[in-house]
């Protein structure tokens, strides 16, 4: 093996390494969740954003907080409510009386968003001006007030929250908006000996105390890593099917023209490789397969693909069109890694 490779391999085992040590003090406080915490982690070494929707009391916040900490990260919650405006989030122009020379000046006061791990909870119960707001932060990364330019922290990363519930008052967020987001995570309710444990921990003494594992500056040499990760050809001829698969057309499989509207776009197949690139890293491999584009598949599928009445009627959701979308990685893909003695 060459020195490159041995170095590149050495590389992945200490990211796979540092991400273990987070998900070890994630689990001092969060019980169970183990597909939600890797695929955070996953969002987090690919630089992307995510939207976790689950029904109330699952832990959504405090595994939100826990990740921040254990990051050694700031952290800011916004509650989104119906009468929440653009300034609150990013902040705004204040006047300033100087008490020496009297003289007034506009100061920009910063807002919420201004912190490396955003909270953003209940994000569809604000009205779209204000999510507005904060999806443009997410995709500049910095805030305009006043004609001048705010950058925002390095590493920024957004965390938002959905009820599937009680949407009376809600506004959901659009396609356009969602597409912004790397996944869309669906947190499930805990087993029955998970929910035990969390019965333990939380009604008797203080849980354990979470340590930080890393900081902002190894979070962002992790996150360069990633983007070091090669992918064969293969690998990206099988992301592009599969998300061109999702969009209704002559080519597409008679399901899809059945019961979608509109697909993905090419979005997706970007997210795809990248997560799949973390995600390879994760499990301590320096390349990426179509094992790892088809496993998260799910989360990055799900919020771009948008189905019509005709799969309401039936039930069918956009997790449904994905699964029969061939998740099981294409022949052609797993042959080309072969001949290119990649292995798994």
């Amino acid at each position: 093996m060459t020195e490159s490779k041995l170095s590149d391999v050495a590389a992945a085992q200490r990211f796979a390494q540092s991400f273990r040590r987070l998900r070890e003090q994630v689990g001092r406080v969060i019980v169970g969740q183990e597909p939600v915490i890797e695929e955070l982690s996953i969002a987090l070494a690919a630089r992307g954003h995510a939207v976790l929707v689950g029904v109330p009391g699952l832990a959504k916040t405090l595994l939100v907080s826990t990740f921040a900490r254990a990051l050694d990260l700031s952290f800011r919650r916004i509650q989104f409510t119906p009468d929440l405006m653009p300034s609150d989030i990013t902040g705004s122009e204040v006047l300033h009386l100087d008490p020496e020379t009297g003289e007034r000046t506009f100061r920009f006061v910063r807002g919420p968003v201004f912190a490396q791990v955003l909270l953003a909870d209940e994000i569809n119960r604000t009205p779209p001006k204000t999510q507005a707001a904060l999806l443009e932060a997410m995709q500049e990364r910095q805030v305009t007030s006043a004609g001048h330019t705010h950058a925002l922290p390095e590493p920024f990363f957004v965390l938002a929250t959905q009820n599937p519930i009680e949407q009376e008052g809600t506004y959901p967020l659009p396609e356009a908006a969602l597409d912004r987001f790397l996944f869309l995570i669906r947190v499930e309710y805990p087993t029955a000996d998970d929910e035990a444990e969390i019965l333990r921990r939380t009604t008797g003494a203080e849980g354990g105390e979470v340590e930080p594992v890393f900081g902002a500056q190894d979070l962002l040499h992790l996150q360069a890593l990633v983007r070091e990760v090669p992918a064969a050809e293969s690998v990206i001829e099988y992301a592009v099917r599969l998300v061109r698969s999702t969009r209704p057309g002559p080519d597409a499989p008679d399901f899809v023209r059945e019961w979608v509207t509109w697909g993905a776009g090419p979005r997706a197949s970007q997210n795809l490789i990248l997560a799949g690139k973390a995600r390879a890293l994760l499990h301590g491999r320096h390349h990426v397969s179509a094992q790892d584009v088809a496993a998260l598949a799910p989360s990055v599928l799900r919020h771009r693909v948008l189905t019509n009445f005709a799969a309401e009627a039936e039930n069918i959701s956009s997790d449904d069109v994905v699964a029969l979308g061939a998740l099981e990685p294409h022949p052609s893909a797993l042959d080309g890694e072969r001949a290119a003695g990649v292995g798994s």
